[in-house]
Formats: C-alpha cells, sequence, structure tokens
C-alpha cells in the first residue's frame, strides 16, 4: 500500500432538525429507520440522535450549529420499486413521493423531510 494513501470510507450526513416528534415521525414511522442512540448534554439540551437502515447512516441534530436546513443527501438503494411501494402505501399525510427515471440512467424517489432537508434514493439502470 501505498503510504501517501490514507483510506476513506462512507460519510456521514448530518440533519438539522427543529421537532423531535416531527423528525421520528418522518425517519422511524415513514422511511423505517432505527434509532441506534440519542444524547443530549442535559435535559434541557438539543437533541443529537444516529438513525439507520441497514448500512446507511444519517445523524439528526437539534443544535443550531451542525448543519443547516435544506441539506440534500443521496443515498443508494438495491430495490428502489420496492423501496417506492411501500413509502406510497403507508399514506404518509405529508409525502407521496414519485418514481423518476433519469437522462444519467437512474431510477430516484425524491423525498423532502419537515426540515426542508431533501433525500434523493436511487438505483442505477
Amino acid at each position: 500500500m501505498n503510504s501517501s494513501v490514507i483510506p476513506m470510507y462512507s460519510s456521514t450526513p448530518i440533519f438539522r432538525i427543529f421537532d423531535e416528534k416531527k423528525a421520528k415521525e418522518f425517519y422511524l414511522d415513514f422511511l423505517e429507520f432505527k434509532i441506534d442512540w440519542t444524547h443530549r448534554f442535559d435535559e434541557n439540551a438539543p437533541l443529537y440522535m444516529q438513525i439507520s437502515s441497514d448500512q446507511c447512516l444519517i445523524h439528526l441534530s437539534e443544535h443550531h450549529g451542525d448543519a443547516a436546513p435544506g441539506s440534500s443527501i443521496r443515498i443508494k438503494v438495491d430495490n428502489i420499486k420496492a423501496l417506492h411501494e411501500k413509502l406510497i402505501s403507508k399514506n404518509y399525510k405529508f409525502a407521496r413521493p414519485g418514481l423518476e427515471e433519469t437522462p444519467w440512467n437512474t431510477l430516484e424517489i425524491n423525498v423532502g423531510d419537515p426540515f426542508y432537508n431533501r433525500i434523493v434514493f436511487f438505483q442505477d439502470k
């Protein structure tokens, strides 16, 4: 191994959230992520937590300096049609995402969270 090459691994995005209940409704109930851990410096401090689905990790933070609302991430999935059917079947009143075929040869589902962040689930065609 070349000693000047430093291995890098997958990143963990941080999304800014403003309401714990809405975040859990969206990320846990609708998208079916699970909570790995939560942290608060004290009972009145902002929430910071890690959620996951399989190998995908996302950090959610109520701390004002951690991230800006309106961020976007792309998450690669293996069976986007099954994911689309699952999301549509939930009848979540704040999102009815479509399945889009893109000019760059992917199938994509765009979903916005309650805090103006956007997740693009995609699968290569």
